[in-house]
């Protein structure tokens, strides 16, 4: 009870200054003023960070042990949700942050980016629309139940996601392949009439604070309009197309030729070891690069390890205790009684130390990458938890940038140096360098258009303009046949929902073109590290024990959201976001795939 009325207190007397005619400017001296917007701050920070935590381990339950039948588990996530957000979104923290910035010329920098973080955290959760807030949040939560507590099926039989992804991964049977992409869109028929139901909600929720709808809520926590962020989405399409097109052209005579069928003129989406045709990197099998037997040998846990040696080995602190035992890192039992999402992920639980992972680590180089991936977030969670980062600010300089982290270490992880280091291969193994660029490209390239075209297109449609629910899937196919050049197997009426079928759609909206700008990024980052810090081939690094390496990456990490991403990366690399190190990157790839693709028809237009 005292938290709530020294917050109505401050409220009380930033109003009172306003009727008595004193603008917010002229309310007392810059110290007096800033003292009384502390007093807010930390008031609402330690009720934020409370109330964050509870609804986080009632998510984090929710995501790791389902079971059928039991609503408990989804009442305590929909009832710790619903807490958070009447807090966040309360009319008292809207007001009273709002009038402090009103004199934000008169606060610290530390100041303005809490209160301004302060009002985004209200976006999703007005408490003017508690009624909706409320629909919101209890209409994401059976969403979330209904995706990842599914049973898919092939045959009758159930299977997990892990089974259908190896299907597609590693069968050349085309009706058997056919069966296991069928099965993982079922359900989006489940999830068709939620969705509707959540874009409506989503885009109520924030109207009421005065954003036009929810994919520019979300794009505006990088500083950007809707329009600039789309821009930068297609200008990095546009970027890459060239690279994109070739490796489009290549993949259709590659995989006819492995099914034994014509050359299509787009790609057939059950051809391509992917769900959702977003990376398609175990096309390719770089010699001795493909591990599989070496980590099966060692063990899931040794893979975690590692993959904390490694960051220890750059100068960070080793994870804690509680990492291990509180993070849910391997498939569930095969006869246990319940269920949990497969989708990798790192979680900053109480924004201080319990920082956790949900996996299912499997022994193989998928995992590998995965993992050294996932504790990217984690080593970027502890880097910003210092007293030097309020609990509010501890966050990614930009969301983009969190990916980014982990990605560029996934990058670095699967480099022979790296490897060798690892005892995972032979130093004197000869890789194939071609082979290796190509095996990055089907995964860095081909997910930007999927990325930065098909859903951040499909979604801009979706909350932005509105997309009618008769036309989901026929937006959805024309997009990725649009960016991707893919197509559907066989027919998919309205019925279908295929777009719902990703788990992002549902429940981390309107920002997949995170992913994108991250790729972006990471490669301006790793090019940064190969050339200025390590002085070795961008292709042949290992990063390995560097504490300079890891003094970059602490720099780009260390500052959470208390600075402008953009003054970060001008900071740190002396330039603006741009695709040119991808491109430099991949330049020997393009020039041997255009010689590889050379008298061979080229079915995507030569622009985007």
């Amino acid at each position: 009870m005292k938290k709530v009325i020294l917050s109505l207190s401050v409220l009380a007397m930033l109003s009172a200054c306003n009727n008595e005619g004193t603008s917010a400017e002229k309310i007392e001296d810059n110290s007096a003023l800033q003292a009384k917007a502390d007093s807010f701050i930390t008031v609402y920070t330690n009720e934020y960070q409370q109330l964050y935590y509870t609804s986080a381990k009632a998510e984090w339950e929710l995501n790791t042990h389902i079971v059928e039948g039991d609503t408990l588990t989804s009442q305590k996530a929909e009832e710790a949700g619903k807490a958070y957000a009447a807090f966040t979104g309360s009319e008292n923290n809207i007001n009273a942050a709002r009038e402090f910035l009103k004199a934000k010329d008169k606060l610290t920098h530390l100041q303005v980016k809490q209160l301004e973080a302060i009002l985004y955290a209200a976006g999703a959760n007005p408490a003017v629309a508690a009624d909706i807030v409320s629909q919101k949040i209890k209409a994401e939560t059976e969403q979330t139940k209904t995706l990842f507590g599914y049973d898919f099926k092939i045959d009758g039989k159930s299977v997990s996601t892990n089974d259908i992804d190896g299907v597609l991964e590693s069968s050349t049977n085309l009706p058997e392949r056919l069966k296991a992409w069928e099965a993982s869109k079922e359900v989006g028929k489940e999830l068709k009439g939620g969705l509707v139901n959540l874009r409506d909600l989503r885009n109520k929720s924030v109207q009421a604070l005065g954003y036009d709808d929810y994919f520019q809520f979300q794009v505006s926590e990088y500083g950007m309009t809707t329009q600039e962020m789309v821009d930068l989405n297609q200008q990095a399409i546009k970027d890459i197309w060239p690279l994109y097109r070739e490796l489009h052209t290549w993949a259709r005579y590659e995989l006819a030729e492995k099914y034994n069928q014509p050359v299509p003129e787009m790609l057939p989406a059950h051809w391509l070891p992917n769900r959702w045709g977003q990376e398609w990197s175990s096309m390719v099998n770089v010699e001795g690069l493909n591990f599989d037997k070496a980590l099966e040998a060692k063990g899931a846990e040794w893979i975690t390890k590692q993959g904390e040696d490694f960051y220890v080995s750059l100068g960070f602190d080793p994870l804690p205790e509680s990492f291990y035992t509180l993070s849910s890192l391997y498939p569930a039992p095969a006869d246990a009684d319940y269920k949990k999402n497969n989708h990798a992920s790192a979680w900053h639980m109480d924004l201080k130390n319990d920082v956790r992972s949900l996996m299912s680590i499997e022994p193989n180089t998928r995992w590998w990458n995965t993992v050294l991936h996932e504790l990217g977030h984690i080593y970027y969670y502890q880097a910003y938890s210092t007293p030097q980062v309020p609990v509010i600010l501890r966050g990614g300089a930009n969301r983009a940038y969190h990916e980014a982290i982990g990605t560029l270490i996934g990058l670095a992880s699967m480099q022979k140096p790296f490897l060798v280091q690892q005892g995972l291969v032979d130093e004197n193994l000869k890789v194939d360098t071609i082979k290796g660029l190509l095996k990055e490209a089907l995964d860095y390239i081909v997910v930007m258009p999927w990325a930065s075209g098909v859903m951040t297109d499909f979604e801009h449609q979706l909350y932005s303009e509105n997309l009618s629910k008769d036309e989901f899937n026929k937006t959805w196919w024309e997009l990725k046949k649009k960016y991707q050049g893919i197509v559907p197997p066989t027919e998919r009426g309205e019925e279908f929902c295929d777009a719902a079928s990703k788990t992002h759609i549902n429940n981390d909206a309107a920002q997949y073109y995170d992913y994108a700008l991250a790729n972006v990024l990471l490669f301006q980052f790793h090019m940064y590290i190969a050339k200025d810090i390590l002085k070795q081939n961008p292709h042949n690094t290992n990063y390995y024990g560097s504490k300079e390496t890891g003094e970059f990456l602490n720099s780009l990490m260390a500052p959470g959201a208390t600075q402008d991403w953009r003054i970060n990366l001008e900071d740190n690399l002396g330039e603006e976001i741009s695709a040119k190190a991808i491109l430099e990157y991949f330049a020997p790839l393009m020039k041997w795939l255009q010689e590889e693709n050379a008298g061979r028809k080229v079915s995507l237009p030569e622009s985007i």
